[in-house]
């Protein structure tokens, strides 16, 4: 089964769509807390699944840089201390599994953001990006 992996604006960590409430959406925090949350139509709620980055080619939709990520990783957390580490180093190592990258418009702190929701989603056992981060209007043409 599809899960639907959220980012929720102001709040840390990333979240799974557990229900549907009336004027909400229940969330599921994928931290080792498992609490639930609702999520208003105030908060800025995005499905991973629609996020992609600039590449100097198109835009590549996130569950295929994760995807080229785990394939470097082994399925394993990053071996980059994101957090410490120069913006040089940074985009030396994004550029390992995604040569192509736009250097004017993929920020660090989006490098940053990318590998801390990696490691998050690793921790939490989900390492099918195929399905998972899968957009909702892709193809089944590939």
């Amino acid at each position: 089964m599809s899960k639907t992996i959220l980012a929720i604006s102001g709040k840390p960590g990333l979240y799974e769509l557990v229900s549907r409430a009336k004027a909400s959406l229940i969330v599921e925090a994928l931290d080792g807390s498992h609490k639930r949350i609702p999520a208003f139509a105030s908060d800025r709620v995005t499905s991973l699944a629609d996020i992609a980055m600039y590449t100097e080619d198109e835009d590549m939709p996130l569950g295929q840089i994760m995807c080229a990520l785990r394939d470097m990783e082994s399925a394993k957390k990053v071996s980059i201390n994101w957090r410490k580490a120069s913006a040089k180093e940074l985009q030396d190592y994004f550029a390992k599994f995604v040569p192509n990258f736009d250097r004017d418009r993929v920020h660090n702190s989006d490098i940053k953001k990318l590998l801390q929701w990696y490691d998050i989603l690793v921790e939490a056992g989900i390492t099918d990006f195929e399905e998972t981060l899968k957009p909702a209007n892709s193809e089944e043409e590939e």
